[in-house]
């Protein structure tokens, strides 16, 4: 694809969508907070994230608003299929320097992936990174619970040889449930309570807070992650005393959902 100036190209390796129901977590907490990371409104319909490198090999990030066009070239690539992922300049909202999210690929035959100056995308801001590893913190506990969604069954198994279903005392159990209880009655931003689809008719839901983030299956039990627990797993099991059941038919009935 052309840049937005028509003086360059680059070369795409990877998308991803940023809508109220499917954005990277590592962003933010929300919808909204991922935008205000990235300096774009948070439009109703959302964008998509066009990953590649520039002629140069420089790292760059284009926003676009045709979230059509990313989230089909996204399912052709998920299928195998090939897909010339070729946004008109019209749909560009803007580029930024560097990479969000850490890719393993790179465009053949030009220089290595790197960053281009601080600058070079008229914001004036550091390029984009990929979070540190090395640290606990928001991003990293929703990451973790990103991860717990995408293993269910393996973190499922491993609750049941903990001897799993007794209740667990934990100090920050509760305000987490309460604050997410709130959730059903108050809704919060958009992002905040997520539900994509599990299986047998069941969804997965995916719910963040202040220093939070909690994820479930509504057939199954649930797992929370919190700031001052650093790799800290707390399960929550489906017939201990926060009426789990209820409070997930609850979250699943305010969550946005993928179109």
């Amino acid at each position: 694809m052309s840049d937005e100036e028509g003086d360059g190209s680059l070369y795409v390796l990877s998308a991803v969508l940023l809508t109220p129901a499917q954005f990277p977590s590592i962003l933010g907490d929300d919808y909204p907070e991922a935008c205000s990371l990235l300096g774009v409104p948070a439009a109703g319909d959302g964008y998509g994230l066009v990953l590649g490198q520039d002629e140069d090999g420089a790292r760059w990030t284009v926003v676009v608003d045709d979230v059509a066009l990313v989230a089909t070239a996204i399912a052709s690539w998920d299928c195998g299929m090939e897909y010339d992922l070729s946004p008109d300049e019209r749909s560009i909202v803007v580029s930024l320097a560097g990479w969000p999210l850490a890719l393993s690929v790179a465009a053949p035959g030009i220089p290595e992936p790197h960053d281009p100056e601080q600058g070079a995308d008229g914001t004036g801001r550091v390029p984009l990174a990929p979070p540190s590893a090395e640290s606990w913190g928001p991003v990293q506990r929703r990451m973790g619970a990103d991860q717990i969604a995408r293993q269910w069954a393996e973190w499922r198994e491993r609750f049941d040889s903990d001897g799993g279903g007794q209740p667990v005392e934990h100090p920050g159990l509760a305000r987490v449930l309460e604050e997410a209880r709130a959730y059903t009655t108050a809704p919060p931003p958009p992002g905040r309570v997520r539900s994509a689809f599990a299986g047998e008719g069941a969804r997965t839901l995916r719910v963040d807070g202040p220093g939070w983030s909690l994820v479930a299956r509504t057939d199954d039990i649930a797992f929370v992650l919190l700031d001052e627990g650093p790799s800290e797993v707390i399960p929550v099991p489906r017939d201990g005393d926060a009426d789990l059941p209820g409070l997930l038919s609850a979250l699943d009935g305010v969550a946005v959902r993928p179109v």
